[in-house]
């Protein structure tokens, strides 16, 4: 019994000091594990799940405020176009060769002003011989103000007033990874918004047709489909910053890659369409490439900086200031240059008689000079596009500029401006060829074309029609009356 005790009580003894060893362990050795951050440590802990919190609750507002603001002032629209199909031999020759198909199609377009002018692209309305804007479930017959094709733009204006016109920001100030909207009806949807980022800037795309091409796209990878051409590209406030224009797909559906024209561009464009009915465009005269490594080794540049000039016009505004080929230009009016893109996006913000400072590399020095910008007859005046209807032939016909004339190397030329159902459709002339002569004869003036024409109907005989095609190759036409 004694002994059993004793057992008992060394063990109670080994247990109390153990357990004394353990607490004397946990005590030392708590703070580490245990110790609660300080007061400062938590407060900024907080803030900082506060504030990314606070961010995700924020962008959200901002995307519903932005689609709130900018949706009322996108609007759909319809068009009604004919396609012309070829018809068999015997209706070539006793019929009028075509057969005509109505063509119906969609697209989106932006209330730029509360009293009916409506941007929209230049390819959503091209060949349209009905166009409709629908706006809060009510229909508007459309009137076809001006197009642009160079930047695929064109304004249409309805009979209404008070209408919610969109807010301009500025394109300028638009930052890559910026987020963004996109507004329009893709596939017949209405009203539809896409979220996204702006993925780059300047980007040319070799789109879009004209004569003078102007392309320094917005990209972004909201989602951008079919029937959102014309719609908006907005800011988070709400803004107009570009109108939605091309995707880049193998697929004819969105795959990532949406192109917007900078609202800065636009603003300027659709002004001078409600004012002059043609955009008052401005020319320096020098042709530039972006400059990479093996053009720098073909013009022994130092640097990578700038565009180069590979050809100036002569008697231009470049030309008077002593620019020539292998020079770089570094900045347009204190913009910095990088690539064409850039320097077409600063030009179009300019009109004839617009003096601009240009910054250049001459063999290594830096110079600086002013010049004034012309249109492009090489004057400084407002100008007005001269379009000719020769209806019994179904064309519409111009005369080329003198900027054309120069950089074609031509001294004269018509252009098919329109192609209708007609003699030029049957014979196979593709809208955009230039005429320059008919039997030799040279070709001044859109009436000489018709004039000429008629004179060999009645005589009978063989035609030879010369001249340049739409990508600038020489070709002729041949045919008899």
């Amino acid at each position: 019994m004694k002994n059993l005790l004793r057992y008992f009580t060394i063990g109670m003894s080994g247990g109390f000091v153990g357990a004394a060893i353990l607490y004397l362990l946990l005590y030392f050795t708590k703070a580490p594990f245990k110790e609660q951050p300080t007061a400062e440590l938590q407060n900024t802990a907080s803030q900082t799940h506060l504030a990314r919190h606070g961010t995700r609750v924020l962008l959200n507002e901002d995307f519903v405020e932005a689609s709130a603001i900018s949706t009322p002032s996108v609007v759909y629209i319809k068009t009604v176009a004919r396609s012309r199909q070829s018809m068999d031999l015997f209706d070539l020759y006793f019929g009028d060769g075509w057969r005509s198909d109505r063509v119906l199609s969609s697209g989106s377009g932006v209330i730029f002003t509360s009293d009916g002018y409506i941007v929209t692209n230049n390819h959503v309305i091209e060949d349209a011989e009905e166009v409709e804007v629908i706006h809060n479930k009510q229909t508007f017959e459309a009137e076809i103000i001006g197009t642009d094709p160079s930047s695929d733009l064109a304004i249409l204006k309805i009979k209404a007033k008070n209408l919610p016109n969109i807010k301009l920001g500025r394109s300028r100030n638009v930052q890559v990874g910026e987020w963004v909207l996109a507004v329009g009806n893709p596939f017949n949807l209405t009203s539809t918004v896409t979220a996204g980022i702006v993925s780059a800037k300047g980007r040319n795309i070799n789109l879009l047709g004209g004569q003078f091409p102007i392309e320094s796209f917005i990209q972004t990878d909201a989602a951008i489909n079919p029937g959102n051409s014309g719609g908006a590209l907005v800011n988070l406030s709400g803004e107009l910053i570009g109108i939605n224009t091309a995707i880049l797909s193998r697929t004819g559906t969105y795959t990532g890659y949406g192109f917007a024209v900078p609202v800065d561009i636009v603003a300027k464009i659709v002004n001078d369409l409600i004012q002059f009915g043609e955009v008052q465009k401005a020319f320096l005269g020098a042709e530039v490439k972006d400059i990479n490594t093996d053009i720098a080794e073909e013009y022994n540049l130092a640097k990578l900086d700038g565009v180069v000039i590979t050809g100036v016009l002569e008697g231009s505004a470049a030309d008077k200031i002593g620019l020539v080929e292998g020079d770089v230009i570094l900045k347009v009016n204190e913009e910095e240059i990088n690539a064409r893109a850039e320097y077409d996006e600063q030009l179009s913000y300019l009109k004839p008689g617009d003096k601009v400072n240009i910054a250049y590399r001459k063999k290594g020095a830096l110079l600086e000079k002013q010049a004034t910008l012309t249109n492009r007859e090489g004057t400084t005046g407002v100008i007005k596009r001269k379009i000719f209807s020769a209806n019994r032939l179904g064309v519409e016909l111009e005369a080329i500029s003198k900027v054309e004339r120069d950089k074609l190397n031509l001294n004269n030329g018509i252009r098919i401006a329109k192609l209708r159902r007609g003699f030029f459709s049957r014979m196979g002339v593709n809208e955009g060829f230039i005429i320059t002569k008919i039997n030799g004869q040279m070709m001044e003036k859109p009436e000489d074309v018709v004039t000429t024409l008629e004179q060999y109907e009645k005589q009978g005989g063989r035609v030879v029609m010369e001249g340049i095609s739409a990508s600038g190759r020489k070709g002729y036409y041949s045919f008899y009356f």
